[in-house]
């Protein structure tokens, strides 16, 4: 990855539909909406003692350029560390477990930044999603640091999971970003 993601301001998140593994392609949104270049191939590991997902620089998974991993085995509110391609720390997320009973709730910690909590927008949608069988809804995440918007992350209507993640805090790490977009498809229902 360049230093010319960090100026992105929208990505685009697609599953891949693989039987016994995620899979994900994270791109660059074109100025008309469409998908541009691929930034990252993400793969979540399987059966891992610790749940763990690489990002790699392309399908090929030859070249690893970021990843995260569970601190502990079982954890509710579990805290993923985020590590470049290096192994160096590029900062956390991590579920809130209570705030997440009746609406997901992430916090997202970069070091100098601070950190970015993020909420399904729709209380109506969180519920429907938890007490009914109509997980397949998409639902928002709005992310906020000091009230301020940091990112958003969409799901679309379709067959195969696409999240639009709209950035607007211009100082937030977009490797963060993606790890965490993959984190709300891979962990959420954990």
């Amino acid at each position: 990855m360049t230093m010319q993601i960090q100026q992105l301001r929208q990505l685009i998140v697609r599953q891949r539909i693989r039987l016994m593994v995620n899979q994900y392609e994270i791109r660059a949104a074109a100025p008309d909406g469409s998908e541009g270049p691929m930034l990252a191939f993400a793969q979540q590991k399987r059966m891992a003692f610790k749940e763990q997902v690489t990002l790699y620089a392309d399908d090929t998974k030859q070249r690893p350029v970021l990843g995260f991993k569970a601190r502990q085995v079982i954890d509710l509110g579990a805290t993923y560390d985020v590590v470049d391609q290096s192994g160096r720390p590029l900062g956390l997320f991590r579920k809130d477990f209570k705030a997440s009973l009746l609406r997901s709730t992430w916090h997202l910690e970069q070091p100098g930044l601070g950190t970015a909590t993020g909420q399904e927008v729709s209380m109506l949608v969180a519920i429907l999603r938890r007490f009914t069988d109509l997980s397949f809804l998409p639902y928002d995440f709005e992310f906020t640091i000091n009230g301020n918007p940091a990112f958003s992350v969409v799901k679309k209507w379709g067959l195969r999971d696409k999240y639009v993640v709209t950035i607007h805090d211009p100082r937030i790490d977009r490797r963060l970003v993606m790890a965490m977009a993959v984190g709300l498809d891979a962990l959420q229902g954990r």
